[in-house]
């Protein structure tokens, strides 16, 4: 396999930034829950192993119950996620799969049902963020389980 791009190491200053972002999303009024499932499912979409590993992780830590996370993949057929949750979660499936049509009135109706207009502005950069760092990842080609020391995410004990 040929070297790709390391970000952390030629583009520190950006990474950093971007970091912070990561972070400051972790800080609104956005449930952990919520985000952990919204980061999983986005890296379903975009096939960044890195980040599924991660993210996935870093839920079971944090108390997600493993069937929900199994179910992820069929969201709306599973009974094991709220309205509220499935709102948010057709929402990131549409920011992920951006087309010409972008957002429809629909979606975005049934999203404003759930959350507030802070919290849709929350939900979008939590989207976007996951979706910066597939995309870098992927282009690095980032082995999954590589940072799992330097992240505490040994003890998801998931191997």
């Amino acid at each position: 396999m040929s070297t790709r791009v390391n970000h952390f190491k030629v583009t520190p200053a950006l990474v950093k930034s971007l970091s912070e972002l990561s972070m400051a999303t972790g800080n609104t009024s956005i449930a952990p829950t919520l985000k952990h499932l919204i980061d999983i499912r986005v890296s379903q979409l975009n096939g960044c192993t890195f980040c599924l590993d991660m993210h996935t992780k870093e839920a079971k830590i944090d108390g997600e119950r493993e069937l929900r996370i199994y179910h992820l993949s069929a969201w709306r057929e599973s009974p094991l996620f709220s309205a509220r949750e499935k709102a948010a979660l057709a929402f990131a499936e549409a920011l992920t799969r951006i087309n010409e049509h972008g957002v429809s009135d629909a979606l975005y109706r049934s999203l404003a049902e759930h959350f507030s207009e802070t919290e849709i502005a929350e939900l979008n950069f939590v989207i976007a963020v996951i979706n910066t760092w597939n995309r870098l990842q992927i282009t690095s080609r980032a082995v999954p389980g590589s940072m799992d020391a330097a992240y505490g995410l040994n003890k998801a004990n998931l191997e």
